[in-house]
């Protein structure tokens, strides 16, 4: 006979590493533990106080979690890995046993799966966009990166998600067996939409003017020199246009220097005060030049919130932009012109009220409680 405490299912213990500690990888990181703590799992954080985000921290010890622990995990590779791997093994030991060691980002994802022989515990990876999706890496970088992946998706890899269809392709191109992948398209609460006034207010940004916004980690990945240089193209043809730059990270003093020098530092607001959702409400359009992504959560977000979007054309942007109606969809290359033309087009104002008018009709939650259930699912298939 089965009882209601035999169909219950069985609380299960996790460990979430994470490496960069913001951006879209901090958020989806956020989300997950809340999500999985919420069903009723002991959940263990870990993260790297490296290029952590002072927002990040906060908003993640706030989750009062089973546990929160920081060890230091520098971006390169380096000698520094061996003392971190052996800090996450401490934790390891100290924190668990664990059913599920869920690595996000490429050197957390490293990590947390090497592994000296013993009990098995289930190895899950998020990538958050290989490395080698950049495009400016190079054929020796990319075959270096690619056949390290290809060696841990194969050999230490329980399973690998893929945040979109174009990622998992991807995978599939880099040699990593279809057994070994899942996709789990990223989700996201819509925004809310009453802080336009308020968020504008608090910036001294003008009530009319047109806002452009960025949000995201100031990187080579999130290219903001690239969005910089084209809307100096555009504010001198576009007297209301205004930027709006949402973010920190380590081209930021770059960043600053070159707004200084553009021309129009006063129409360019670069902060960390808001959040990227906060801040949703106050934009116009969304201007995101990423030279790769695998699904950004920034993009889908926007779209969440019904902002038309100019974004280049990687990962996972076709599925959210449809290019001519909520958007422009613009090639992925360094020259600013046709990200600034792109930005001209959506700057006159019947266009943009019609791919503002689209944008909402295309607006919908895309779904954080399904990615939730999904990526339990999966957890629960791998230890069954």
């Amino acid at each position: 006979m089965t009882t209601s405490q035999d169909r219950t299912p069985r609380q299960m213990r996790l460990m979430q590493v994470l490496e960069p500690s913001g951006g879209g990888s901090g958020r989806h990181f956020i989300d997950l533990c809340r999500g999985m703590q919420a069903r009723g799992h002991v959940v263990h954080a870990v993260y790297s106080p490296v290029r952590a985000e002072e927002r990040f921290v906060e908003e993640l010890l706030a989750l009062d979690l089973a546990g929160v622990h920081s060890v230091a995990m520098a971006r390169s590779p380096g000698p520094s890995d061996l003392a971190a791997w052996r800090s996450l093994r401490a934790v390891m030991r100290r924190a668990g046993p664990f059913d599920i060691i869920h690595g996000h980002s490429s050197k957390a994802g490293a990590l947390s799966r090497l592994r000296l022989p013993g009990r098995h515990v289930a190895r899950v990876y998020t990538p958050h966009a290989f490395r080698t999706m950049d495009p400016g890496l190079g054929n020796l970088g990319r075959k270096v990166y690619g056949s390290i992946e290809k060696l841990l998706a194969r050999a230490l890899t329980d399973r690998l998600i893929c945040v979109s269809a174009d990622e998992y392709a991807h995978a599939r191109a880099l040699g990593m067996p279809r057994e070994k992948l899942s996709i789990v398209v990223n989700g996201v609460k819509t925004p809310p939409a009453d802080l336009r006034e308020a968020v504008r207010s608090a910036l001294t940004i003008p009530a009319d003017a047109l806002l452009f916004g960025f949000v995201g980690r100031l990187c080579h990945q999130k290219a903001p020199e690239r969005l910089i240089a084209a809307f100096q193209r555009l504010a001198a043809r576009v007297p209301n246009a205004h930027l709006l730059m949402v973010g920190t990270g380590e081209t930021e003093d770059a960043v600053r220097r070159q707004i200084a020098a553009s021309g129009f530092a006063d129409r360019i607001c670069l902060t960390a005060r808001f959040t990227g959702p906060q801040a949703m409400a106050a934009i116009d359009v969304l201007a995101m030049p990423s030279r790769y992504e695998a699904m950004s959560y920034v993009m889908l977000e926007a779209a969440a919130a019904g902002k038309p979007m100019v974004l280049t054309d990687v990962g996972g942007a076709s599925m959210v932009l449809k290019d001519g109606e909520n958007g422009v969809l613009v090639e992925n290359e360094d020259d600013p012109e046709r990200f600034a033309a792109a930005m001209l087009r959506l700057a006159d104002p019947d266009r943009l009220t019609r791919h503002t008018q689209a944008a909402l009709a295309r607006s919908h939650d895309y779904g954080l409680d399904r990615m939730i259930s999904e990526t339990e699912a999966l957890y629960r298939g791998l230890i069954a």
